[in-house]
């Protein structure tokens, strides 16, 4: 038999909100996660259903839950640059500082994958510069190892 879980997982995925309305209706646990830490909201998130994560975070998901490796949600969509549901997340308090298992932050992850449009979101809404990750790098210095230009300029206003 297929868990809950694993169906409010896979229905986040494909952003089917018909399936996650009656999942929440039947008060199935929106914050329940699989074997690597992965919650419904961070699945939709990585997954750019932007729906389904409204709809997750009306129903209460934690907004900073991290999966087995520290990831947040919003490390993903810094990672993939998904800027409307970074807004989304940040909407709803999403800890803009955050480490991962490495140290990183998803400022650090927008400025190493040029997402530069996230990157500026996160900046303006107050994330920290002086974080270090596991080897000591600052975001600066991530953006510089890159190339990422763009980046440099944005961190250095």
């Amino acid at each position: 038999m297929i868990q809950e879980t694993e169906i409010i997982i896979h229905a986040a995925r494909l952003g089917n909100i018909e399936v996650l309305q009656e999942l929440i209706r039947r008060n199935t646990n929106v914050n329940s996660c699989d074997s690597k830490g992965y919650t419904a909201l961070i699945i939709a998130c990585y997954n750019n259903q932007l729906a389904a994560a409204e709809l997750l975070l009306e129903a209460g998901a934690d907004v900073n839950a991290q999966d087995k490796g520290g990831n947040t949600a919003l490390m993903g969509v810094a990672f993939k640059g998904y800027a409307e549901i970074a807004r989304l997340l940040i909407r709803y308090g999403a800890n803009l500082n955050l480490q991962h298992g490495n140290g990183g932050t998803a400022l650090m992850f927008a400025a190493m994958f040029g997402r530069n449009d996230v990157l500026k979101l996160l900046l303006d809404h107050g994330a920290s510069t002086s974080i270090l990750d596991f080897r000591g790098l600052s975001v600066l210095d991530l953006a510089a190892q890159q190339g990422n230009d763009d980046a440099i300029a944005l961190l250095a206003n």
